[in-house]
């Protein structure tokens, strides 16, 4: 859905248009003076002294046991602005917590920092700092096509087999191009099926905490062994002629094979923007398409998850093939709706595609096609925040090391000299609303990747303006902000700011854009 899409984008424009403003603070210091008066008086002299100086005693100071009472140092600019934040009504049962960390690796402000929080996407660089230092910024997903027969007079005498390796950035331009490929190579005909297999990841294609609201929209879609244009697709609507009238389903791009569409949105005032609410889920075929479009809209798009990413790269590269000239599976047959066979062997259902997805056997390996390197997705992430790369990175980690991912994360940077409390990390992208995180801990992660062996990159590939590096978290009653300031003195702070459980979002974000203002005043 588009809500939390729109809400990013509005955090990011915050974030980007900070004013620069000086915030300084001083400490007086009190005077103590000693008693220096002698403690015996001086006997008259019995011959006339030399002439010298006169001593005064000096006034009495206080008892030394007794210190001055120190005026409170006054708040610094960031400071006033949380005082006034907690004073507000507005805020009122809102958890604000903030942390900034010194070029030295010091705590310089702690509100609240010690209290852990819902992070929302900033919970990312979690992930992808951990990946850097653990995979490589040049690593690469593998994904590899193979049959179970050799080309021969033009002819595959059995299946192609796509076989997955994780891969967030695979498109369906690649599937064309290797379908020119083998058309280019002499391929014809294919005798047998597309089959996939995605067995790479186990488990579910959703995290265990993700919304039902989340997991059948775009920015919730599954993740797969196989993976085909982030597994997602456009639906588009047309409003009706009235607030209130049904929405027209116009179509789907790209289509999703075996889908039962049942469309319920109506149309909502001009002003209303997005409010489509797409109910899926893992392999099913029911598809409800739900909430609002705004009057007015003639080719309103929404993006929504597909249910099997297997079956959909499947039927699109069979796709790919035929537009290429490759026959696949006897002659006249043509796609129509799997249906699954059960955890027995794949088999065909006269269409070219395999209808259960099982582990593949092929022994001749056709093309090998590679990611972009691990650095460029994860310049993807941070500018774009995906949900689907992040969690192909974060399942990377885990299968790599043979353990939990959130067990691999932990250890690195404990191994770093970075000791989590109060971490709860249930996805690897902030999706759910299970994790949990301290500020301190969010800004010291920064401090930490920073100033570590691929500190340069992984900063460089954070948003950055007028100083201010930063990746952002927003979901409904949560707002989030960490990375780098490089404030008006020329010193760069770490920092980590953090809101949940509020109900004024323009408060909210009014109150964000005066704190990292000040921050960047320091």
């Amino acid at each position: 859905m588009w809500k939390n899409i729109v809400i990013l984008l509005l955090a990011s424009a915050l974030a980007a248009s900070l004013l620069l403003r000086r915030g300084a603070g001083s400490h007086a210091a009190p005077s103590v003076t000693a008693d220096l008066s002698p403690s015996h008086p001086v006997p008259p002299a019995v011959l006339p002294s030399p002439p010298g100086p006169v001593v005064t005693p000096p006034e009495k100071g206080p008892p030394q046991d007794a210190p001055a009472i120190q005026p409170p140092a006054p708040l610094n600019a960031v400071a006033k602005v949380l005082q006034e934040a907690r004073a507000n009504p507005v805020l009122t049962g809102t958890a604000i917590g903030f942390c900034l960390i010194d070029s030295k690796g010091v705590v310089t402000m702690d509100e609240n920092a010690g209290t852990a929080l819902i992070p929302a996407s900033s919970f990312k660089t979690l992930t992808t700092s951990t990946a850097l230092e653990v995979l490589g910024p040049d690593f690469h997903f593998t994904t590899e096509l193979k049959s179970t027969a050799p080309i021969q007079e033009g002819v595959i005498k059995g299946d192609l087999v796509i076989v997955g390796g994780g891969d967030p950035m695979l498109k369906l331009d690649d599937l064309k191009a290797w379908a020119a490929d083998l058309k280019q190579r002499g391929l014809v005909r294919i005798t047998g099926t597309i089959r996939v297999d995605a067995s790479f990841f186990s488990g579910s294609l959703y995290g265990d905490f993700w919304n039902w609201g989340d997991i059948g929209n775009g920015y919730g879609s599954g993740v797969a062994g196989l993976n085909l244009n982030h597994n997602r697709y456009i639906v588009m609507f047309q409003a009706g002629p009235e607030v209130g009238s049904p929405a027209q389903l116009l179509g789907i791009n790209l289509e999703v094979p075996g889908a039962i569409w049942k469309n319920e949105v109506t149309t909502g005032p001009a002003d209303s923007g997005d409010g489509v609410m797409i109910h899926g889920g893992e392999n099913t075929t029911a598809i409800y398409l739900r909430g609002t479009v705004p009057l007015g809209a003639t080719k309103f798009q929404a993006r929504g998850a597909v249910p099997d990413p297997a079956r959909f790269a499947a039927h699109h590269f069979r796709a790919a093939l035929l537009d290429a000239g490759i026959q696949v599976g006897s002659p006249g047959t043509a796609a129509s709706p799997a249906k699954k066979s059960g955890s027995g062997p794949a088999k065909s259902s006269g269409s070219g595609i395999a209808t259960s997805i099982a582990p593949a056997s092929p022994s001749h390996s056709l093309i090998k096609h590679d990611s972009p390197p691990l650095l460029d997705i994860i310049k993807s992430i941070h500018k774009v925040s995906d949900n689907q790369e992040t969690e192909c990175v974060f399942r990377m980690l885990g299968l790599k090391a043979g353990k939990p991912p959130a067990e691999v994360i932990r250890e690195h940077w404990k191994t770093r000299g970075l000791e989590f409390a109060g971490l709860r990390m249930e996805d690897g992208s902030g999706l759910s609303r299970a994790d949990f995180i301290r500020p301190l801990d969010l800004a010291r992660l920064q401090f930490v990747a920073g100033t570590g062996p691929q500190g340069i990159a992984y900063k460089a590939s954070l948003l950055s303006e007028n100083g201010l590096t930063w990746k952002i978290g927003a979901m409904s009653g949560i707002r989030t902000f960490t990375g780098y300031a490089k404030t008006k003195s020329g010193e760069e702070y770490c920092y980590a700011l953090m809101v949940n459980h509020y109900t004024d979002g323009k408060t909210v974000s009014e109150l964000c854009r005066r704190v990292l203002d000040a921050m960047m005043g320091l």
